[in-house]
């Protein structure tokens, strides 16, 4: 019997396409630390050391600790001038980015089904953001006021999808054993194969768009679908 059921959030839980939110995001981002870096330079070393972190294997930091050790020496800016800017900037300008997260009606009923019926419930998204920005994508998505097992974020992870050491990490930290976990999520390349490498059971999420028909999924279907098979206990 499953005991865990992993949520990845964007696409998933909330609307927020990446091609449409990051380019506002990176914007917002580089208008904060222009005065210090040229934006060009900023938004190449973000992205360069962002694909270093998700990358690495070597688990021994958590994922800010890896970015950080990438980032600001080949950036050549303080941290410690860095940092407060980014907290400041989370707090005050992070929110005006909240047009380009809509709510997914099903996700709120399915989310508090499940924690109701006693699974241990995760937010597994991509851990590349602090929890601050995870936590108000969250909140923009009406899902953020649920007793959470986990929510995965770069303070706390020490590896990231695509990797498997992410579910297995997941799957420690909330007390299961991968095999009674399931991976509820959109995508094939980060949600559902690691997760079923690692040893989970996965729930491929169909409800937007066209979609192959030989992915490697125990099930699929919509968030629906997936709210009446949790009554079953799958």
């Amino acid at each position: 019997m499953l005991k865990a059921i992993l949520f990845d959030l964007d696409g998933t839980l909330i609307n927020d396409s990446m091609a449409t939110f990051l380019p506002p995001y990176f914007r917002a981002l580089t208008k904060k630390v222009a005065h210090l870096v040229p934006p060009d330079k900023f938004i190449a070393q973000l992205q360069a050391s962002t694909r270093a972190m998700v990358a690495r294997t070597d688990l021994s930091l958590t994922m800010a600790e890896a970015f950080a050790a990438d980032f600001f020496p080949k950036l050549g800016v303080a941290r410690e001038i860095l940092i407060p800017l980014f907290d400041d900037f989370y707090e005050r300008d992070y929110p005006e980015l909240r047009p380009y997260v809509q709510s997914i009606p099903e996700s709120r009923g399915v989310v508090a089904r499940a924690i109701n019926l006693g699974y241990k419930t995760v937010i597994a998204t991509m851990p590349v953001f602090p929890e601050t920005a995870i936590r108000q994508r969250m909140e923009w998505g009406g899902i953020a006021d649920f007793a959470y097992a986990l929510v995965t974020d770069y303070q706390t992870m020490h590896a990231s999808k695509p990797h498997t050491a992410y579910y297995r990490e997941i799957a420690a930290m909330i007390g299961c054993a991968p095999e009674d976990c399931v991976m509820v999520g959109n995508e094939v390349e980060n949600d559902m194969l690691p997760a079923k490498r690692a040893g989970m059971k996965t729930f491929w999420i169909t409800d937007v768009g066209e979609f192959p028909t030989d992915v490697p999924a125990d099930w699929r279907g919509t968030l629906k679908d997936l709210g009446e098979l949790l009554e079953s206990r799958f």
